[in-house]
């Protein structure tokens, strides 16, 4: 298969039959799998447009508009990122990272929602216990967090990216700015995380709302907290930022589509998939050559549970405060936050340089929808020889 025509939707429909016919998977998976091999094809219905002068006429076929589908990914992340930089406060912001230690991620494998939510509930926890301590800030500053559960080569990966606001609101509606440059003491960060995140955890377990993984008793696994509470964690203090549409736009490439896009796709054959990386320890550009059942298998590992939510917003950027929003705009000089307008797939469209879809390229009348196609129906015949031709 030429590197042009591999796409994340072919390796699916070439392989995932019999990748699932030899495994247990869950519901979500069948239910991913279904949706991406479906996207944008006859199998999801459409419609003909064509130009009222006779000149052209088009076949689209309908998204899947499954979160981890590659090809319905942009929209939906150009709409978040309008809507998060129309919020964004004229401060500085710091990136932090918070990573559970690879011993936890088996526990993370079975219980990856309640799991999810305590760690967003740590992190969250750590930078406002920290930042609102008269020693450190003193104010209640706005966070804005992604997880993230895939490393470079889609293996297993567990971490939050949080955007972080670099200074806050104090009780008096006063503005305070983080001085210095340092946004907190980075041992103090990874001492009070490891100790927010492992009492959650052994709470879970005590009160039963973590399923412990096959063949590990209770105690064994209390021990092991135990252990990793005498052991560093992976938390990641960054530079500051004179601003954070950076970042912002960093958490929006991993808000939607999985963890691979298509252009990093570079062979596949019957048995293999390669795909490209970069290596974090030398920075190097590498290839890594998969089968195809184990490159299946870390793709699907990342499909979220049902009610996931990947990405949530805390203090001064939480969408429930968004009068302490404003004040803390009123002091930076800023105006009132407004909703931008809804993007369309047009206006991604015709952003990105290409020509309105929505119009005759002959005439440039708006073209109109002449034919429905429905599902698991090809348009007519006459329609489909025209737009060959």
């Amino acid at each position: 298969m030429s590197s042009s025509s591999i796409t994340l939707q072919s390796i699916f429909g070439e392989h995932f039959g019999a990748y699932a016919a030899t495994r247990r998977l869950p519901l979500r998976f069948h239910k991913a799998a279904a949706a991406l091999m479906a996207c944008r094809t006859a199998a999801l219905g459409g419609h003909v447009q064509a130009c009222p002068a006779g000149h052209e006429q088009r076949v689209w076929y309908n998204s899947c508009k499954h979160r981890a589908c590659p090809q319905c990914a942009y929209l939906e992340i150009e709409r978040w990122l309008a809507a998060q930089q129309a919020r964004l406060l004229s401060c500085d912001h710091y990136h932090v990272v918070f990573t559970i230690p690879r011993e936890l991620h088996e526990l993370w494998r079975f219980n990856r929602r309640t799991f999810a939510d305590l760690l967003f509930r740590a992190a969250r926890d750590t930078l406002f216990t920290l930042l609102e301590d008269p020693r450190y800030l003193g104010a209640t500053p706005g966070v804005i967090a992604a997880l993230h559960t895939w490393g470079r080569t889609l293996c297993l990966h567990p971490h939050v990216h949080c955007l972080v606001t670099g200074g806050g609101i104090r009780p008096d509606g006063t503005w305070k700015r983080v001085r210095g440059g340092f946004l907190l003491p980075v041992r103090v960060v990874k001492a009070l995380f490891r100790g927010k995140l492992l009492a959650a955890l052994r709470a879970g377990l005590t009160r039963g709302t973590l399923r412990l993984p096959d063949g590990v008793r209770a105690q064994a696994m209390l021990n092991a907290l135990n252990r990793l509470g005498r052991v560093r964690w992976n938390v990641y203090l960054k530079e500051r930022y004179p601003h954070g549409r950076g970042v912002v736009t960093y958490l929006g490439r991993y808000l939607r589509g999985g963890p691979i896009a298509n252009a990093r796709l570079r062979a596949a054959d019957t048995d293999t998939v390669t795909f490209g990386y970069t290596d974090h320890r030398d920075g190097k550009r590498k290839a890594m050559t998969l089968s195809a059942a184990d490159f299946l298998g870390r793709v699907l590992e990342h499909v979220p549970p049902p009610g996931t939510h990947g990405v949530r917003a805390y203090g001064l950027y939480a969408t429930s405060k968004r009068a302490v929003l404003d004040r803390a705009r009123h002091a930076l000089g800023q105006p009132p936050a407004e909703p931008p307008p809804v993007l369309t797939w047009q206006d991604v469209w015709i952003g990105d340089g290409e020509t309105d879809p929505t119009r005759c390229s002959v005439c440039g009348r708006p073209l109109v929808v002449t034919v429905p196609v429905p599902r698991h129906r090809a348009p007519p015949m006459e329609v489909r020889y025209a737009c060959a031709a």
